[in-house]
């Protein structure tokens, strides 16, 4: 490992992270620079610098390009100051809170997770003498939302005066670099809006919800050589990726010093790091309010005075789509305005937002909850809601005791004493083999699934100021406890109470399962970022793909001037090269999830340039490839397990040793240059399918028609001008009749004897990297073939139909001990996807998707792999992992009965510049519930009278079945639509598969029905938690909303 890293020095510090602690390696690719508190730490002021481990971080930055500007200088240490006068008065305060018996609330800011000695509590300590190692970053799972710590950062990280300097609010110039052209523009940070802004032709915003990505200084360096810029540059570029009308977009920048990049730096990274917390579900409610009302108070206050007027406020309300009548929000206003000032202030403003988003419907649920309790919402009510309607009592984590620490973090002492009204901090929830269950609300930090000494050492510091708390809680009065309408409130809108059931985010599955036990996220020709014919091939796909915890990428390699290339072959895509890829895959690969990553390879190119690749995988990856001598290797009885592989890199591809030894069989065997899949010919029908699946694709089937047809003209017209010298010409009548005759015998592409001449050679070096993942052919599926654990084939999505449609439960079989890799077929040429879940039934691991399009396929994708921590691999479920006939024929029948109740703030339609579309009317919103239900096939097909009726092929094609309900619309009302309409759904499961179950709720505008939905959720049935829910809404790319949410009432009967 020593030779490794010095051979990495020269890389960005994210490639270094196969062996890092998970947590760490969050902070390394986000460079978030930020502790649970959101102020920088030392890290933070030096990831500008060259060598992150050099000393005088931001202090050498401005050394270094002290340029006379005064300005600059005294605006960015006034900014850090700023940040670090809090956090030494915090440090004093800790000993006079103490006595509140809330230690870990009031340890210094700069990091949860730190002891005493990791701080030091002089006061005189400098903004750029802040040593805060990154190892100790917190662990905070079990923090509370609701807690001092967290209303600090609402104030400040929601945009306060002091979080975003003055320089950056009135604009600063960089050079915005696009092909061809650099231009000069003043870049705005609007910290009220969350937005950049600049001006070009036209206002251009991003908000900064709407970023995937930043990447500085040789995080960027790929965007930098595109562009044939000098390397002098790197040390001051900008990278944003952002989604813009539904597509990717790039901005880049060069900052004209390098005080100004560091100040972008550290405050975008921190709005940045705040906004994506807040799209990771539900929680953080006083960061989200005061985010929202600033951004609200700030648009609607056009003339600057602090003031708001009722028609400001009228205003307002029609932006947000409120269905009141002018004479409801004059009562409202006049309620709020206190003091008869005949306008608004903040204060007064947050009054009338309460006002405004009051919930009658949950005031109702209230209200019926406790009416058999003289209207006392105390413990009693709450357990019995919490076991009966939210079916708690199905985990075995929400014990008696853990839903009484549950019921005091949000309830109140009848007294309201002030005392009561701080809840104690919540305990972590011990670990099982059941789906985790949140208890409490995660602060702003996400968890990451793999725990340190050091996060387990905090751990036991929080269960033990919990149990202090709830001791103290249990001797004074608990009885007197009860549950307000607001802490009700809280609770149903809270993580606490989350409707996908591994909120938590951590990895629960077991991992050391052999690899053909888990489906296995996967992405088809990762390479293209568009059209498969006309697509751009660049690293950017390899990027998302692992940056969304794909685990097995593709790459088809072909011969290029100088080295190896990848891209689509016989198509005008473009062109990128190995060396590139592997890079990007090195980077990325290991950031969101530490477990092995799979190179699906076809290669395509001659034996020198094979060699080559390998030698490119060995330099980039190092270690963490997977290889093994090809002579003397031991016999697998199984695959390892994720775990066993976690860090590693495996390389898959069809291996032309093993396919020409099998050659000597008696079958027949083809081998397709075009794809890494392969079959034979047998007696079987089904495998006969697979022959013909395998020829050319379509495309390539009409430009060979072409050229033979064009060939026929020419012999047609050389015999007509030559008709009667053909005999004294017998030379040219024996040229012309062989070479008809060569292309008839080769047009059937299944006959190996005339697919041989072209047949790829291998080189010896590619098979040593073939260990556990060898891509043989397809020979079909009986007892008489036989494969090895490490023999996997793919076969194409037709293919797989129809051998789903005539043996899945031999598929199944199979794929009890093989992998299997599913991919679409060459008519997608727009990249579209089929619906996965049908070959997940079958057992097939790696179903690919093509990553760049968001369809329904790509939603349900998405929704299977945001579970399990997002680690990429989900144990499949038990029926496909044992072998249990009576599980995998138990057919049942049930019914998803779903009450739609409300909405809240749904979001107003943009145009393509992002801007709001204001002079659009109000939406008339209704909720279009859609359940996908894979075909069954190993299965009875007898369906009850209920069930198929109201079932029906899937409209993306036939892989799988669809029934989809909906309300009826709500008028006028964007704001707080309320539904309460009881839909249901009949559906049918086999081996007690909900989790290949997927069910999609759609918000829709009346009359739109054809467009894109308004807000989305998706989320497999085995993952909804049962009861009263707030959903969070996404939008079409699946990137949530900051501030919609669907309440519904869901249960399965």
């Amino acid at each position: 490992m020593g030779d490794r890293d010095r051979s990495r020095d020269s890389r960005p510090a994210i490639e270094k992270q196969t062996t890092t602690p998970r947590h760490i390696l969050r902070l390394q690719r986000a460079k978030s620079l930020l502790t649970s508190t959101g102020r920088p730490t030392l890290a933070a002021l030096q990831f500008g610098a060259p060598d992150p481990s050099s000393d005088g971080g931001m202090a050498s930055h401005m050394k270094d390009s002290d340029d006379g500007n005064g300005r600059l200088r005294d605006s960015m240490m006034g900014f850090l100051k700023a940040k670090t006068a809090p956090i030494v008065k915090s440090m004093r305060s800790r000993s006079q809170d103490a006595r509140r018996n809330r230690k870990d609330d009031r340890s210094p800011p700069l990091s949860d997770s730190s002891t005493p000695s990791t701080v030091s509590s002089s006061a005189e300590q400098s903004t750029v003498a802040l040593q805060v190692s990154v190892p100790n970053l917190p662990d905070t799972t079990t923090r509370s939302d609701a807690t001092p710590p967290i209303q600090r950062i609402a104030k400040k990280s929601s945009m306060a005066d002091g979080t975003v300097p003055l320089l950056l609010r009135e604009g600063v110039h960089m050079t915005k670099i696009s092909p061809g052209k650099q231009k000069s523009y003043i870049f705005k940070l609007d910290p009220d809006q969350g937005q950049i802004i600049w001006q070009s032709k036209k206002l251009r915003i991003i908000p900064i919800e709407n970023i995937k990505e930043l990447r500085f200084s040789s995080d960027a360096r790929y965007y930098r050589q595109q562009f044939q810029l000098a390397q002098d540059y790197e040390d001051r570029w900008i990278t944003i990726i952002y989604i813009l009308n539904g597509a990717y977009k790039t901005l880049h920048l060069i900052a004209s010093t390098k005080d100004v990049f560091c100040m972008w730096g550290i405050t975008l990274r921190k709005l940045y790091a705040i906004r994506q917390e807040l799209m990771t579900g539900l929680g953080n409610e006083e960061i989200r309010r005061a985010i929202w009302e600033k951004q609200y108070w700030t648009a609607s206050d056009e003339s600057s005075d602090q003031k708001l007027h009722f028609d400001e406020v009228e205003k307002l309300c029609r932006r947000l789509n409120v269905n009141t009548s002018t004479e409801e929000l004059k009562r409202l206003f006049q309620q709020a305005d206190t003091k008869c000032q005949s306008f608004l202030n903040f204060s007064d403003f947050q009054r009338f937002v309460k006002l405004l988003k009051a919930r009658p419907d949950i005031t109702l649920l209230y209200k019926k909850l406790c009416c058999s309790n003289d209207g006392r919402f105390d413990f009693s009510i709450f357990e019995h809601f919490m076991r009966h309607t939210q079916k708690a009592c199905s985990s075995s984590t929400l014990t008696r005791s853990a839903l009484l620490e549950l019921f005091t973090h949000y309830a109140k002492k009848s007294d309201a004493s002030s005392d009561a009204s701080l809840p104690p901090s919540p305990p972590s929830p011990k670990g099982s083999a059941s789906p985790p269950v949140r208890l409490l609300s995660p602060p702003l930090t996400t968890s990451p699934p793999s725990d340190t000494v050091l996060s387990q050492s905090l751990t036991a510091i929080d269960v033990s100021m919990a149990n202090i708390a709830l001791k103290l809680c249990a001797s004074s009065q608990s009885p007197e406890l009860v549950m307000s309408l607001d802490g009700f409130t809280s609770f149903l809108s809270s993580p606490d109470n989350s409707a996908f059931i591994e909120q938590q985010g951590k990895v629960w599955h077991d991992m050391t399962r052999p690899l053909s036990e888990y489906l296995i996220s996967s992405s088809h020709n990762t390479y293209l970022t568009g059209h498969q014919l006309v697509g751009s091939s660049t690293i950017e796909g390899y990027i998302r793909a692992l940056l969304h915890s794909c685990r097995s990428v593709e790459i088809d390699v072909y011969d290029g001037d100088n080295e190896p290339m990848i891209y689509h072959g016989k198509t005008f895509t473009s062109k990128v090269p190995v060396r590139e890829v592997c890079e990007a895959i090195a980077k990325y690969a290991f950031v969101t999830s530490p477990y092995p990553v799979i190179i699906s390879a076809e290669i395509h190119c001659s034996v020198p340039q094979q060699e080559m690749m390998v030698e490119v995988m060995r330099d980039v990856f190092q270690d963490a490839l997977v290889s093994a001598p090809v002579a003397g290797r031991v016999t697998l009885e199984s695959l390892p397990s994720p775990e066993h592989l976690k860090g590693k890199v495996l390389l898959k591809a069809k291996n032309l040793y093993v396919a020409e030894n099998e050659s000597l069989r008696t079958t027949e065997v083809s081998v397709d240059p075009e794809s890494s899949s392969t079959e034979t010919s047998t007696d079987s029908d089904v495998v006969q399918d697979i022959r013909d699946e395998r020829k050319p694709r379509v495309f390539e089937m009409d430009a060979i028609n072409e050229v033979k047809d064009e060939l026929r003209k020419a012999r047609s017209l050389f015999d007509r001008v030559r008709g009667g010298h053909s005999r004294s010409m017998p030379g040219v009548a024996a040229l012309a009749v062989p070479t008809m005759a060569s292309l008839a015998t080769s047009e059937p592409p299944a006959r190996p004897e005339s697919r041989d001449v072209s047949k790829v050679k291998m080189s010896v070096a590619i098979a040593s990297l073939l260990v556990y993942t060898v891509g043989v052919k397809c020979r079909g599926i009986n007892k008489k073939e036989h494969y090895a654990p490490e023999h996997m084939f793919s076969l194409s999505e037709k293919t797989a139909n129809k051998m789903i449609k005539q043996g899945m439960v031999d598929l199944i079989k199979h794929t009890r001990t093989h992998l299997v890799r599913i991919y679409p077929k060459g008519l997608r040429v727009n990249s579209s996807n089929y619906l996965p879940h049908r070959y997940w039934a079958a057992g097939a691991q790696l179903v690919a998707i093509n990553w760049q399009t968001f369809d329904l396929g790509y939603m349900i994708n998405h929704a299977m792999f945001q579970r399990n921590g997002r680690a990429g691999y989900v144990l499949k479920p038990l029926a496909l992992r044992i072998h249990d006939k009576e599980l995998l024929s138990r057919h049942t029948q049930h019914s998803l009965d779903i009450t739609i109740i409300s909405a809240q703030q749904l979001p107003r339609p943009k145009d393509s510049l992002g801007h709001e579309i204001m002079d659009k009317s109000m939406v008339d919103p209704y909720v279009e519930v859609s359940i996908h239900v894979p075909d069954w096939a190993h299965a009875s097909q007898n369906q009850s009278s209920s069930s198929s009726a109201s079932s029906s092929p899937s409209s993306t094609g036939s892989t799988g079945r669809l029934l989809s309900r909906r309300t009826n619309s709500v008028k006028n009302n964007g704001f707080n639509p309320v539904w309460q309409e009881a839909l249901s759904l009949p559906f049918d499961c086999v081996g007690d598969m909900f989790d290949l179950i997927f069910v999609r709720f759609a918000v829709r505008r009346d009359g739109d029905n054809d467009e894109e939905p308004i807000a989305v959720y998706c989320v497999s049935l085995g993952s909804l938690a049962m009861g009263y829910r707030h959903l969070p809404l996404h939008d079409t790319q699946l990137s949530q909303y900051l501030f919609s949410t669907l309440f519904v009432m869901s249960a399965i009967n």
